[in-house]
């Protein structure tokens, strides 16, 4: 019973510091409100600004594409309780996202900047949207899945894990992957881009194609078949484009 109570206490830490993180990515990514974001702070020569946000980067591509695969998990969970090895997941990729906004160094100079109200109205709309489109599409599957809670509270409660069945509602049958889509938006939505923040979006879209394409992999592995139609039906990331005219996007 302790262990179980352990075990439900870490989940719901870890699904709360992951729900900080995705709030201060918000502010981060759109320059409000958080006292740190993607082009305040101290300035740093190019070079370094440079090198360090990549390495920011790069360490939370590795970390959550190794920990995301299936042969890793099988692995962790030897050492690690099963109903916990979500909410590790969710934690470890949390704190490194909380280490990147800490440790980013901004890099000067308007990339583009739109200055009529009423395009900037429009484009911080779609930001907005994408941050939208992100977290719905985690509800539409199942959130507290994916986050780790569902687990621990079933372990709590003596139940076995039951993973969500394969299901397609709503934005699923447009894109694939809705909740990549959003993120990509919200990401290059700004009416003030900076070179900083056109390195942040550009090195988090080329890895959201390759942590795709990576996931894809492990998806048709554990849905055979059934994903593999899904796959021929329905685009990527890139809406109302037939997987079959564009398999590989």
């Amino acid at each position: 019973m302790l262990a179980r109570i352990l075990a439900l206490a870490f989940g719901i830490l870890s699904y709360l510091v992951f729900f900080a993180t995705f709030l201060y990515a918000i502010g981060f990514v759109g320059n409000f409100v958080v006292p740190k974001s993607i082009d305040s702070g101290p300035q740093a020569s190019m070079g370094e600004s440079i090198t360090v946000d990549l390495l920011l980067l790069g360490l939370f591509a590795i970390q959550h594409s190794v920990m995301a695969r299936l042969g890793f998990k099988q692995w962790w969970t030897r050492m690690v309780p099963s109903p916990v090895e979500r909410s590790t997941y969710v934690l470890t990729s949390s704190l490194i996202l909380a280490l990147l906004f800490w440790q980013w160094r901004p890099i000067s100079g308007v990339v583009w900047q739109l200055e009529p109200p009423v395009v900037a109205n429009a484009i911080w709309g779609l930001f907005g949207a994408g941050w939208v489109i992100v977290l719905v599409s985690t509800f539409l599957i199942d959130h507290f899945d994916l986050f780790g809670l569902r687990q621990v509270y079933r372990y709590a409660k003596g139940l076995p894990h039951l993973p969500p069945q394969f299901r397609t509602p709503a934005l699923y049958r447009i894109v694939r992957h809705p909740i990549m889509l959003g993120f990509i938006i919200a990401f290059w939505a700004t009416p003030i881009m900076t070179w900083g923040h056109l390195l942040f979006a550009g090195t988090t879209t080329a890895y959201i194609f390759v942590g795709v394409w990576l996931e894809e992999r492990d998806l048709r592995q554990y849905h055979g078949t059934t994903y593999d139609e899904y796959r021929r039906k329905v685009s990527m990331i890139v809406p109302w484009i037939s997987g079959s005219r564009l398999q590989d996007q």
